[in-house]
């Protein structure tokens, strides 16, 4: 067997090698997320208005992430159902909250889960029944002008009432 021969053999092994280690890693990686999965159960909610939240955004609980949204369809009277995937060391009671908050004015969003006191907790599949909204900034900002605008024009209408 000449030097060349041995070459082609060594680089044939070392790329079977590789592929063999691609293929463990990529099924390996596919076992790591179904027990992933097991850790986590779902709970949904009904909204008017979900803007700017995206699959995969944050679940907070008192600031601390507990979930992630998992899926957005249209439902029920063309209302949006967002389900969320939410840790189960995670109980939450059967009257919680739930609200779509944004990061600073213009950032991100994600969503705030508010326990209730119940007793009976959410199990996987539950509805959430107690659903705030996203707050759309342009339509914030908006509204504070025209209340602006408003009190302008009452000022201008007000009497001068200064003594002098």
């Amino acid at each position: 067997m000449n030097s060349t021969e041995l070459r082609e053999i060594l680089i044939g092994a070392a790329a079977l090698f590789l592929l063999g280690g691609l293929f463990m890693l990529s099924t390996g990686g596919a076992m790591v997320a179904s027990k992933a999965e097991v850790g986590f159960y779902s709970v949904n909610a009904l909204f008017n208005r979900i803007d700017g939240l995206q699959p995969g955004d944050e679940v907070r609980m008192s600031g601390i992430p507990v979930g992630t949204v998992d899926t957005m369809v249209l439902g029920p009277d063309f209302r949006a159902k967002v389900t969320f995937r939410i840790d189960k060391a995670v109980s939450l009671p059967s009257d919680t909250a739930v609200a779509i908050h944004t990061d600073g004015l213009f950032g991100s969003k994600f969503v705030v889960l508010e326990p209730g006191g119940s007793e009976t907790p959410l199990t996987s599949g539950a509805r959430i029944t107690y659903a705030q909204d996203s707050v759309i900034v342009a339509d914030l900002l908006d509204l504070i002008i025209a209340q602006g605008r408003a009190k302008m024009q009452g000022d201008e209408k007000k009497p001068d009432t200064e003594i002098k």
